[in-house]
């Protein structure tokens, strides 16, 4: 986990800017608004990564469980709510970290995001 990139501008409204980077589409807003602050910008790009890879993870998990009929249907009220916990918990984390001036450095995910 890095610390924030020196020599980036701060943004006055930068704590806002870096919770709208986890919420899904909502991080096309930083993206846009905050071009000269390099941190809100790679937290923006992350988030997006983010939101892509998790969308993929749940068209994945119904194509799966969907053919499965009645089971499939109780596999998913399980695993649905699961993985909603899961991916909710971790962007807050993300969230807290952020503010404090840290990364949530995701192996092949951040580099992933570092090259847009």
């Amino acid at each position: 986990m890095a610390d924030a990139t020196p020599g980036s501008a701060p943004s006055g409204n930068r704590n806002v800017m870096i919770a709208l980077s986890y919420l899904w589409l909502l991080a096309l807003v930083p993206l846009l608004t905050e071009k000269d602050d390099k941190e809100i910008q790679w937290h923006a790009k992350h988030g997006l990564v983010l939101m892509v890879i998790e969308l993929f993870v749940m068209i994945t998990l119904s194509v799966l469980v969907g053919p499965l009929g009645i089971f499939g249907c109780v596999a998913w009220l399980v695993t649905g709510p699961l993985f909603f916990l899961g991916y909710t918990a971790f962007h807050i984390y993300c969230i807290v970290r952020g503010i404090n001036g840290q990364r949530v450095i995701i192996p092949g995910v951040s580099e992933f995001a570092d090259k847009f």
